[in-house]
């Protein structure tokens, strides 16, 4: 695995993360026959909030993203993408298992929603996340904390 580290999100990486989702989402999107060039960017900076997202850099360079936001009774797991590149070397599992181990500490439940037929859904199985519904577009997904031994 790279070396690779986590920086708190400022606004001026919107871009950054808009410019990656519309690069990770466009496969699962064009399949679903709902890719649209600016509404996959603007989606992401219309719900971007630096206060709850990190960036993931490898060698100091922009690697992805991930956010984790709180909601009434869970966090919400938010714009968890990594350049094409830089998936399937074990640095999502790295950031995933990471977040879910702060969130166990606190008794805290995850929810996320994912593209339908997107191969990151295996991702979030194998680490715990179970189907809650589904609609044409979206699974959502929950799961909840693991306590310590």
């Amino acid at each position: 695995m790279a070396d690779w580290e986590m920086r708190p999100a400022l606004m001026a990486d919107v871009e950054a993360v808009a410019e990656l989702r519309a690069v990770v989402l466009r496969a699962d999107l064009e399949r679903l026959g709902r890719y649209d060039e600016q509404r996959v960017r603007q989606r992401l900076r219309d719900g971007f909030a630096p206060a709850y997202t990190w960036i993931v850099e490898v060698g100091g360079v922009f690697a992805g993203s991930v956010a984790l936001r709180p909601a009434a009774d869970a966090h919400w797991l938010e714009h968890f993408y990594l350049a094409p590149h830089r998936q399937s070397s074990g640095i999502g599992t790295a950031v995933l298992r990471g977040l879910l181990d702060r969130c166990d500490r606190a008794g805290t439940v995850v929810r996320l929603n994912v593209l339908r037929g997107s191969p990151a859904r295996r991702l979030y199985e194998r680490h715990g996340f179970t189907v809650e519904t589904e609609d044409p577009v979206d699974v959502f997904m929950v799961r909840e904390p693991t306590p310590s031994p």
